[in-house]
């Protein structure tokens, strides 16, 4: 295991750097802005800044790099994000928080498709999948140790904004220190999503959905955790809880969803998650017991988005996997960044409660939209043609790694390359 790491220490460690300084950030703006007295309507759009940027970034980020190169790139982008931090502090303006998280946003894709396209260019094929697995621990731990920041100064002061720079500002030194040799760039093609939906319906729907609901608990799980009483270190805990949870049942739904029906598997987890969604809500004037509540959630809703793309690939010819996972990719951003603002609306009428029974609103629609799917078509076959991974919504150019074939480019017209119903 060690050789395989070493390569690509610098790049992992830069990353880890990367998501403990955006991870601290995301969750010190809810609480400060909560301290300001911002209403949640409007930290629901300032929360779905940070998303919009990312799904604008993934379009700029392989032009800006073809232009002027991986390491000029990674420090253009990271001098952005750095200053975009700072600039958080001095300007404590719901406006300016919105603007400044778009940037922030478009400027950590950029900064994220560097290291991925870099990690896909070092890693030998036979190793990528194992690369990959270690790259999604990475981002899971280091966003659970994110939230443990807080811990560290006031939300009141200029402190958490300053070592939220500093560590983006540091992921700089490792990527740019590395002697390893610029990767090529190579572009990931997008897809129609009418060619998508055809070709398996409940991935497109789950991609959307549970990028609401996950672009809702990124965005205001914090805001939610302060306004039902929580303190900083609370609301660290709770979200560490969140994530740490979301890590624990992916690899095992996942696995037995590669010998079942993923459509039954991702069901179930639909309404389990919905139930846990409520028991959240019931459970969060209870003191400790609402981590708990939080970290089975997680442990749900996490392991949804990795089943549809699973589900996806099941259908697709596997020259057409990069092309078609980067179309769910956008479409789970797309669903990410209307779901902060849209939740946030709820909040504003209803109160803290309306989060988690947003989170069981989505999980709900999601299930009776697969079962809907289940009733129409036939049984699939129990053999699949890919196998789940465990995986966080992430940069296209990171699926590169996923497929050992080599990869075309899909124009969504051969949508049957499997024998399965077009509905399936």
């Amino acid at each position: 295991m060690l050789p395989l790491i070493l390569p690509v220490g610098a790049l992992l460690f830069g990353v880890a750097l990367l998501l403990l300084g955006s991870g601290l950030l995301n969750t010190l703006l809810a609480i400060r802005g909560g301290l300001e007295g911002y209403s949640d309507s409007g930290m629901g759009f300032i929360m779905s800044g940070y998303f919009v940027g990312f799904f604008i970034g993934t379009f700029v980020a392989l032009p800006l790099i073809q232009r002027i190169g991986h390491i000029r790139t990674f420090a253009f982008c990271a001098s952005i994000g750095c200053g975009s931090v700072l600039l958080h502090a001095l300007f404590v303006d719901p406006i300016a928080w919105i603007f400044l998280r778009i940037i922030t946003g478009i400027s950590l894709v950029v900064l994220y498709t560097v290291i991925e396209s870099w990690l896909n260019e070092q890693t030998p094929a036979a190793q990528r999948g194992r690369v990959f697995a270690i790259y999604m621990v990475v981002n899971l731990v280091a966003l659970a140790l994110a939230q443990q920041l807080i811990r560290l100064g006031s939300a009141e002061t200029f402190t958490l904004f300053a070592l939220s720079a500093i560590l983006v500002s540091f992921s700089l030194l490792p990527v740019t220190w590395t002697r390893m040799s610029q990767p090529h760039v190579t572009v990931v093609h997008k897809v129609p999503f009418k060619a998508l939906y055809k070709a398996a319906p409940v991935a497109m729907a789950g991609s959307l959905l549970s990028g609401i609901a996950m672009g809702a608990f990124w965005g205001l799980s914090a805001v939610y955790a302060h306004q039902i009483g929580l303190d900083s270190a609370g609301i660290a805990t709770f979200m560490s809880c969140g994530i740490i949870g979301g890590a624990l049942l992916q690899y095992p739904v996942g696995r037995y969803s590669d010998t079942h029906d993923r459509r039954k598997v991702l069901a179930g987890v639909c309404g389990a998650a919905a139930l846990a969604a409520l028991l959240l809500a019931a459970l969060s004037m209870s003191g400790q017991w609402v981590l708990l509540a939080i970290g089975i959630y997680g442990s749900l809703a996490f392991v949804i988005y990795p089943i549809t793309v699973a589900h996806l690939t099941d259908h697709l010819d596997p020259t057409h996997i990069i092309s078609g996972s980067s179309g769910l990719l956008l479409m789970h951003g797309l669903g990410a960044a209307i779901g902060p603002a849209l939740a946030g609306q709820f909040m504003g009428i209803l109160g803290p409660q309306a989060l988690p029974l947003f989170f069981a609103v989505m999980q709900t629609v999601l299930l009776i939209f697969t079962v809907t799917k289940l009733r129409l078509t036939e049984d699939p076959p129990e053999d699949h043609t890919t196998h789940f991974v465990p995986m966080v919504r992430t940069t296209p150019t990171v699926l590169e790694m996923l497929p050992e074939e080599e990869q075309e480019e899909w124009d969504g017209t051969d949508t049957q390359p499997h024998a399965r119903d077009d509905a399936a």
